[in-house]
């Protein structure tokens, strides 16, 4: 017998493959009366970024500036998020309240995923894949493989079509 799925945590970027992976969440909410958080994460600048920007502005003013960046970045991730929520669970009531949470963390996307996975005690994760090259994979690794070997629930990766594009979210 399979475990009850009652929390499902959607990984996204929010990228041109986000509807066609989300499609899967919520069918997957829908089938196991289910809960979906979604979870995007904001990647910090390097620190090789940090120190050229620094060579043309004071401290101070680059996190100035980085604080109101995050916020509006965090912003507009919510809006899309939303607006893809809104899209795709237009016609179903059932659908709409699945989402229960969008959540938006400044990290790498492997460690923010992971975190909220256990804080939120997931019993699914979903997340989308592009296809990669043997190499590329082998030398920058992905943030698919990296939550696929530390998350300590199963982990759903829908292979996103090649050249998938979607409009209008």
């Amino acid at each position: 017998m399979l475990p009850k799925i009652s929390k499902i945590l959607y990984a996204t970027g929010i990228g041109a493959g986000a509807p066609y992976v989300f499609r899967y969440a919520l069918a997957m909410a829908n089938q196991h009366d289910a809960q979906i958080i979604a979870v995007s994460a904001l990647e910090p600048l390097s620190t090789f970024a940090r120190s050229m920007v620094e060579l043309h502005i004071s401290h101070e003013k680059l996190e100035k500036l980085h604080q109101t960046a995050q916020m509006e970045t965090k912003e507009r991730l919510r809006e899309r998020i939303n607006r893809l929520c809104e899209k795709e669970c237009a016609s179903d009531t059932q659908y709409r309240q699945r989402v229960s949470e969008i959540r938006i963390e400044e990290g790498l996307p492997d460690q923010v995923i992971l975190a909220a996975a256990r804080e939120y005690a997931v019993d699914l994760i979903i997340m989308g894949s592009h296809r990669h090259t043997v190499l590329g994979d082998a030398l920058l690794g992905s943030t698919t493989h990296k939550v696929l070997h530390g998350a300590a629930q199963p982990v759903l990766v829908v292979r996103i079509p090649h050249g998938f594009h979607e409009e209008g979210f």
